[in-house]
């Protein structure tokens, strides 16, 4: 048998960020939103040549979310004393094989179950990025490398799912998911070549799942990050019929043009200031997206407003899985890899009960009611962050080394 080679990346007190290293993270991370998110915009497209209706071909992206739901823990538990960069190179694998069989499928079944595993591989990548950035430098520059690992998922939001779109209407839906593969295989050499590998837990070391739980501040990140994300799904989803119903749905796509590009801002941002004023981060972040919610609620119709609150929205979106995943791994200290599982679980729980919970009041009491319930859902959530000085958002917390 041969051995593994785990490196240790050397830290000097005059430390730079291993930018090729990093590169590879953030690139995992763009695969990974750029696969979830690419059905929407080649949907007509893939319906067309699957024999489906539109509404039955956008349950590819349902079908990854569950999953990510179904598989993030049970594999992060099964694989926590893989070494890591083994892990991610199976999950980096799961995308390549994933994407093609998209792209040479006419089979829905088929399609559906390539995706599925798709959402399998997405699980273990979102439960490994966080930990993989802070392990990479010292402790004065986690929060900047994992920023910048986590820079992945607005860009591809922002950039990558339109350039798909566009792809898929220019080359066709199935070249895209082709490349997208290609991508992904071109990625698995660039990660052999410039990521360092670390160990895995060792098997006594582990500790069960319900005891990660009873750690303080883990259940407070947890019900924090579910909130969050589940009015931001709320919001996000059906925006369009929000400012449709103001009168604005001319500039839908303007307008969320604007949320990409603050929510890039805020990454940026959030890695100049994350290491110093996390709890800053936090309380900002969420009263930022709550003020917008209520801004939304009673000022909708007025463009300026409109531009101005989802800008907003966006600086306090981008980099809210920084500020969480953060929180979540001081808690959780040498647990980190195994607790992300649970983030990565309640964030993608977030999104589909966000999508449910936005059609039945969007339904049942028109477009008025969706920032009525990001409000209700955001205003305890920033008191719970504000109050969480103890455990989940301290004022100071040294990051694990």
């Amino acid at each position: 048998m041969s051995t593994t080679h785990l490196e240790v990346p050397q830290k000097s007190s005059a430390e730079r960020l291993p930018l090729p290293a990093l590169i590879a993270l953030f690139t995992a991370g763009l695969i990974t939103t750029l696969t979830e998110a690419l059905p929407a915009g080649v949907l007509p497209q893939m319906s067309h040549a699957l024999g489906v209706s539109e509404s039955v071909a956008g349950q590819t992206v349902t079908i990854y979310a569950i999953g990510t739901m179904a598989t993030a823990i049970p594999v992060a538990l099964a694989t926590a004393t893989w070494p890591r960069r083994h892990l991610l190179l199976v999950a980096l694998a799961g995308f390549v094989i994933a994407n093609l069989v998209t792209a040479i499928s006419l089979n829905f079944p088929v399609t559906m179950a390539a995706r599925f595993i798709a959402g399998a591989a997405s699980g273990v990548v979102w439960s490994l990025l966080g930990g993989y950035a802070a392990k990479l430098v010292g402790p004065p520059l986690k929060g900047r490398a994992m920023s910048f690992a986590f820079a992945g998922t607005p860009v591809a939001l922002s950039l990558g799912v339109p350039v798909g779109a566009y792809l898929g209407k220019a080359v066709g839906w199935q070249l895209t998911f082709g490349l997208a593969s290609a991508l992904t295989a071109v990625l698995m050499l660039w990660t052999l070549w410039k990521l360092p590998n670390f160990p895995g837990k060792k098997a006594e070391d582990r500790i069960p799942l319900h005891k990660i739980l009873t750690l303080r501040g883990i259940r407070l990140v947890l019900v924090v990050t579910g909130a969050f994300v589940l009015a931001h799904t709320i919001l996000y989803t059906y925006i369009a019929p929000i400012l449709a119903d103001s009168g604005l749905q001319n500039h839908v796509q303007w307008i969320l043009l604007a949320f990409g590009i603050a929510s890039i801002v805020s990454i940026w941002l959030t890695g100049l200031f994350i290491d110093r004023h996390h709890r800053r981060l936090a309380i900002i972040g969420t009263a930022m997206f709550t003020a917008a919610a209520i801004v939304l609620s009673f000022a909708s119709s007025s463009l300026v407003a409109d531009y101005a609150t989802v800008a907003a929205w966006g600086l306090s979106f981008g980099g809210a899985a920084t500020v969480l995943q953060t929180a979540l791994m001081r808690a959780a200290g040498e647990h980190a890899d195994v607790a992300q599982s649970l983030q990565v679980t309640t964030w993608n729980l977030g999104i589909g009960l966000g999508g449910l919970v936005g059609g039945a009041l969007l339904a049942g009491y028109g477009s008025s009611s969706l920032s009525i319930a990001a409000i209700a859902l955001m205003v305890p959530t920033v008191l719970l962050v504000i109050l969480a000085r103890g455990h989940a958002f301290p004022p100071k917390q040294p990051v694990n080394a």
